[in-house]
């Protein structure tokens, strides 16, 4: 029997290989649009929570699995956002702290500069391009991948990263 359809069935085995494979990927793409780790661990947990509740009668994830499961982490994220009025501040207790274990700390405190600039950029532009672009540049996904998350036609999200790499151009132009 498949992996997926043991999920169905509440397979504890199936259940925790399904956690195993995605978890790291449905966190990393959680942490892009949050920026705090212990935020994108929260939701994540929360991802897979959902995934195990609607496994059984959702069949959404027949057509893709992958594109499902970030479907409920995008929601979630959306779902953070409204509840906090996506604030455009960082609470310098909250910060992450920066670290430099390797090489020059200039360089790793310029890396954390351009991702926070990078991070703030997304929030300025719409929703479906920081989307778009987080699943295409950050977490590296095919056109054909991203069409499936967002459910969209390929040539749309074509479109969409197009105007997305534009208005990110422009907000971060200084």
């Amino acid at each position: 029997m498949a992996l997926l359809e043991r999920a169905s069935r509440a397979d504890p085995l199936a259940l925790s290989t399904l956690y195993d494979q995605y978890h790291s990927k449905i966190f990393s793409y959680v942490y892009h649009r949050v920026g705090r780790a212990d935020l994108a661990e929260d939701l994540t947990g929360q991802v897979f929570m959902r995934m195990i509740e609607a496994i059984r009668n959702d069949r959404g994830w027949r057509t893709s699995f992958s594109g499902w499961l970030y479907r409920i982490a995008h929601n979630l994220v959306i779902d953070h956002y409204r509840r906090r009025q996506r604030a455009t501040f960082v609470d310098i207790d909250e910060a992450p702290p920066i670290r430099a274990t390797q090489g020059d700390p200039e360089r790793t405190v310029e890396s954390r500069l351009n991702s926070e600039r990078l991070r703030a950029a997304l929030g300025l532009i719409t929703e479906e391009q920081a989307q778009v672009i987080t699943l295409r540049f950050l977490e590296e996904l095919s056109i054909a991948e991203v069409a499936a998350i967002m459910n969209k036609t390929e040539g749309a999200i074509k479109a969409l990263q197009y105007r997305a790499v534009l208005a990110l151009r422009r907000v971060m132009q200084p």
